[in-house]
């Protein structure tokens, strides 16, 4: 019975490594590393339970017994809502034994180069899906282990605390410690019994394992469609309506198509899906959505007021009219109904004689002596004739300028021209000229064209013209 130990320890090794049950995604988790054991938690001494048991909790080099090699293995079994069980052999040796006595106070001794082993079964719980959070999984864990410790063997209540950083999905690092509680004696004659304990593990985890969630003999991990049953030809996926296509690739599932068309028929073989031929019944155009197009104007057939004769879009496929024969459509003619030119938006240039009897009505405007305010009961006449011959000219800018005699200052002068001219240009408005059309400016007495020395003179220059912009 001298290695029964040893013997116990490498079976449940073994038996750990050769689990394979696949009922659940990575199920299984396989895990090794080094472990450390510190005995100073039952030594006796400190002032309470928490003094004895964590006054000294990291003294490494002092209390802690470590093999520089793997020395624990395990394996581990999901069984649902975040818990799972674990079984792990550990080994190590003894060669640091923590005994306290109120002369000395706590004293580590070498009980004679002890050997360890370890059984232990273990329920763990993860906080992983609690915290949300996908690298750090901590966890508690509760169960009870046998310990063989030289000759003498006995059996613990575990209780421990650990967290896991998940490397990737499968691998991670492992950190974990167990407060192992005995209810044997610690010491018999001075060497250690069955002492309470903490071992503290440190190594990496690995989980593997697979399922057939769809029950369709391919497992998840290489199914394409895990929770779909399938076809082994298409990697577990289905192919509903049998045309060789998989439904996650198939446009149409339920309908059996073309592969060129990614599983879509194709009625009227134009090469567009009926699903997306306007026209599925007659072959048409991939531009018009597979409408036929008889005047090539862009237009499907159906959608086109004139199919036989080319017309743009915005006139729903008919030709614009031209109502006075320019050569400009009438929705950019400015003057559609009476031909002009297409450098003049369709409207006629102003004409010589119609320019020299603007200005000859305009230059026959007269003023009052310093006032905006018109000198003959004709003027109206006047006005009314300029604004019929401009109205030929819709397009046509025109600019009202005012002018004064040399009476009174220049400032003055300045302001009242700019009056007689607006004057004018409102006169005009209200007879239907457009206002963007018209501009007003005064030229003061600075365009005298008489003499400001006679009265004749200065009545002619108090005057108005109107002037073709270029």
């Amino acid at each position: 019975m001298k290695h029964f130990n040893k013997i116990v320890v490498v079976t449940m090794m073994i038996l750990g490594l050769s689990s394979n049950a696949q009922d659940s995604n990575n199920p299984w988790a396989f895990s090794f590393g080094v472990n450390a054991i510190d005995t100073k938690t039952s030594a006796g001494g400190g002032n309470n339970w928490l003094d004895r048991h964590f006054s000294q909790p990291f003294a490494i080099k002092e209390n802690w017994n470590i093999l520089p090699s793997i020395s624990y293995i395990g394996v581990n079994k999901y069984i649902g809502d975040n818990f799972s069980f674990g079984v792990s052999g550990s080994v190590n040796k003894i060669d640091k034994f923590v005994n306290y006595s109120s002369a000395n106070g706590y004293v580590v001794s070498n009980p004679g180069d002890l050997i360890y082993y370890g059984i232990d079964a273990t329920l763990k719980y993860s906080f992983q899906s609690l915290i949300k959070s996908k690298v750090i999984d901590p966890s508690l864990s509760l169960g009870g282990g046998y310990t063989f410790l030289g000759d003498a063997s006995y059996g613990t209540i575990n209780t421990g605390a650990g967290v896991t950083f998940w490397i990737s999905e499968n691998i991670g690092f492992e950190l974990a410690s167990k407060y192992k509680k005995s209810y044997g004696e610690r010491v018999t004659a001075g060497i250690p019994d069955a002492p309470s304990y903490f071992q503290h593990t440190a190594g990496l985890i690995f989980k593997f394992g697979g399922t057939d969630t769809d029950k369709d003999g391919i497992y998840d991990k290489e199914d394409a469609c895990p929770e779909v049953a399938g076809l082994k030809q298409f990697n577990g996926c289905p192919d509903t309506d049998g045309d060789g296509i998989v439904d996650g690739s198939d446009a149409c599932p339920e309908v059996a198509g073309l592969a060129a068309l990614n599983g879509c028929p194709d009625a009227d073989a134009d090469g567009i899906t009926d699903a997306d031929d306007a026209c599925p019944q007659v072959a048409g155009l991939a531009t018009l959505k597979g409408c036929p197009d008889a005047d090539k104007d862009g237009i499907a057939d159906k959608d086109d007021k004139c199919p036989s004769v080319a017309g743009p879009k915005e006139n729903a496929g008919c030709p614009w009219p031209d109502t006075d024969n320019d050569g400009v459509a009438d929705k950019d003619d400015a003057c559609p109904e009476v031909a002009g030119l297409l450098s003049n938006k369709g409207c006629p240039e102003v004409t010589a004689a119609d320019l020299d009897k603007i200005s000859a009505d305009a230059k026959s405007i007269y003023f009052h002596t310093g006032k905006s305010t018109f000198r003959s009961e004709d003027v109206p006449v006047k006005i009314e004739s300029i604004s019929t011959l401009l109205k030929q000219y819709p397009t046509a800018k025109f600019s009202i300028e005012g002018h004064t005699d040399s009476d009174g200052s220049e400032v003055s002068n300045q302001k009242l021209s700019q009056e007689r001219a607006d004057v004018v240009r409102n006169a005009l408005i209200e007879r239907g000229l457009k206002a963007e059309n018209l501009t007003a400016i005064g030229y003061g007495e600075s365009k005298p064209v008489a003499s400001n020395k006679t009265a004749a003179g200065k009545a002619k220059n108090r005057r108005t013209e109107v002037v073709l912009q270029k």
